[in-house]
């Protein structure tokens, strides 16, 4: 369960993010993640949950956005949403294609007080 190790890493940015502001709490991060990330929402969240107790986060509002995944076709230059990583264009069959957007994760914002 990599979710586990991902959450705790949330939180240690979450915390250097905290020092860095002076901040004493955060109360809400906005998370990014792409849905051909490989990342379990669900587990993330039962992860980051657990993390967060007893550190500046603890209570904090998760506000998580799925990135749409989007692929070039080098091909025909298409660009698509894959059912997979593995699509073929769906405008010339090529298996040539690159995902551009979908594997992202990240903290995009912190409310600190």
């Amino acid at each position: 369960m990599h979710e586990l190790s991902i959450a705790l890493s949330i939180v240690d940015i979450a915390k250097e993010e905290a020092k860095k502001s002076n901040a004493e709490t955060i109360k809400e991060i906005e998370l990014e993640i792409g849905k051909m990330s490989g990342v379990d929402k669900d587990a993330l969240l039962f992860s980051l949950n657990i993390a967060m107790k007893n550190s500046v986060l603890d209570g904090a509002r998760i506000e998580l956005k799925e990135i749409v995944p989007l692929a070039y076709c080098r091909a025909c230059h298409n660009e698509y949403v894959p059912d997979t990583l593995f699509s073929a264009c769906p405008k010339c069959h090529s298996y040539g294609s690159e995902l551009i957007k979908g594997r992202e994760m990240r903290v995009k914002s912190l409310l600190v007080e």
